[in-house]
């Protein structure tokens, strides 16, 4: 196992963090440029200058760490994956190019195809939330490191989940039954796990969709403010998958775990 300072990385990641949150919204002001990718998704220059600021700075702190990130093709033909990051510049693109605010810059460090450091900064929502061990995830409030905790604000006769859409497929709302949760708000972007750490909502469900640079440093952060990921049959969410897809999911907060 590589031998670390998680605190140390993490923390020094997180005015680069800030910083590119910055630019991002600076070029957004000015007017990306946007193309569609070969699957079929959008990407920017914001995206793209994103990355390239966050995977130089790491590539400064963890220069023997390799970086999985969804703009590059670099180290995804790795075999055997362990020990990476996983890097989303942008999760939300949509919301990013269409001046809405959810979008997120994300990244988690994997240790033994376990999250066990992420980072996640809303630049629109000034939100900034990391974590780099168990009760150690936060959220930075006007220059204040405030301590998340996912339980903060159960409230037992409303359960509260955030939805990737609207329309509830029903594997899903049998979940929802068995968990007894009451409303649902839709959000896109890996601040539904953000949000969650910091006990705003209880939990999430989602057929497997997405890739596995969308929810490491989500997954970090709430497992760090005591939640839970799993698949749909309670097994614990690995890292370095074939083509970094993701599973089913749900997330709980503390309260429901």
């Amino acid at each position: 196992m590589i031998k670390i300072d998680i605190k140390k990385i993490t923390e020094n990641l997180i005015d680069t963090f800030l910083n590119a949150g910055q630019i991002s919204l600076e070029l957004r002001k000015k007017g990306l440029i946007k193309k569609i990718k070969s699957d079929n998704t959008p990407v920017s220059n914001g995206d793209l200058e994103v990355n390239k600021i966050i995977t130089k700075k790491i590539s400064e702190l963890t220069p023997s760490i390799p970086i999985v990130s969804e703009e590059t093709s670099e180290n995804r033909s790795i075999k055997n994956l362990k020990d990476f990051w996983l890097i989303d510049p942008i999760d939300g693109t949509h919301d990013y190019i269409n001046d809405l605010e959810e979008f997120t810059i994300n990244a988690g460090l994997i240790i033994d195809k376990k999250p066990i450091a992420g980072l996640i900064f809303a630049p629109a929502k000034d939100r900034m939330f990391y974590s780099y061990g168990k009760n150690l995830a936060f959220e930075l409030i006007k220059g204040k490191e405030i301590k998340l905790d996912s339980s903060k604000k159960f409230n037992k006769k409303e359960i509260k989940f955030v939805s990737y859409s609207n329309k509830i497929k029903p594997e899903i709302n049998n979940i929802y039954k068995k968990l007894n949760v009451k409303k649902y708000i839709r959000m896109k972007s890996s601040l539904k796990f953000c949000v969650i750490a910091a006990g705003e909502f209880d939990g999430y469900v989602a057929e497997p969709r997405a890739c596995e640079w969308d929810i490491a440093a989500g997954h970090a952060i709430l497992n760090h403010a005591g939640g839970k990921v799993t698949d749909f049959n309670g097994n614990e969410i690995l890292y370095g998958k074939k083509d970094f897809k993701n599973p089913s999911l749900i997330l709980k907060s503390k309260s429901i775990v």
